[in-house]
């Protein structure tokens, strides 16, 4: 009946907490951007198929978004925790290029995280962190960039945030 987001400070705390966290065990830390810098910009993910219910529907899509952070690079324990994220359907979000293809080069890749890796969720879906920012570009005014197509206020990532709703409504 509950669930979190943690995006970026939020995203390190609560990988912190993962022991507390049920299905979060197998959760990376999140180490200083290889680039040895603060980035702020605008990026590109693609939103996986993962259990999180705050990104249902949303799988297949590459969108922009903010990043605003100096301590984003994902480092898992072992191969296994990987491994596990990976089969448990956890792993949400990625960097990519411009073909849809994992990031793992600087500056596609912020922050030098494996596979591109930015988001994940827990083993139910209810807890997801991610160090991205889509509370700064919810709307299209929002993007320094978007495709012609892209009409009208809400943007692609205002879903997220309605799917919130919908899990808190319980719908």
């Amino acid at each position: 009946e509950t669930f979190s987001l943690g995006v970026c400070n939020g995203c390190q705390m609560l990988a912190h907490l993962k022991e507390l966290i049920p299905g979060g065990a197998n959760w990376p830390q999140f180490l200083p951007n290889r680039s040895e810098q603060f980035e702020a910009r605008l990026v590109t993910v693609a939103v996986l198929e993962s259990n999180s219910v705050l990104l249902q529907g949303m799988a297949g899509s590459r969108l922009p978004i903010a990043v605003a952070h100096g301590e984003g690079r994902v480092e898992f324990n072992s191969d296994a925790d990987l491994a596990s994220a990976r089969t448990q359907n956890q792993l949400c979000l990625r960097y990519v290029d411009n073909h849809g293809h994992p990031a793992d080069r600087y500056p596609l890749n912020p922050n030098g995280s494996p596979e591109g890796l930015t988001a994940l969720a827990s083993a139910d879906g209810r807890a997801t962190i991610m160090m991205p920012h889509p509370e700064r570009v919810f709307r299209n005014v929002q993007l320094s960039w978007r495709p012609p197509e892209w009409t009208g206020e809400e943007g692609p990532w205002l879903k997220l945030f309605q799917n919130a709703r919908a899990f808190a409504d319980g719908s």
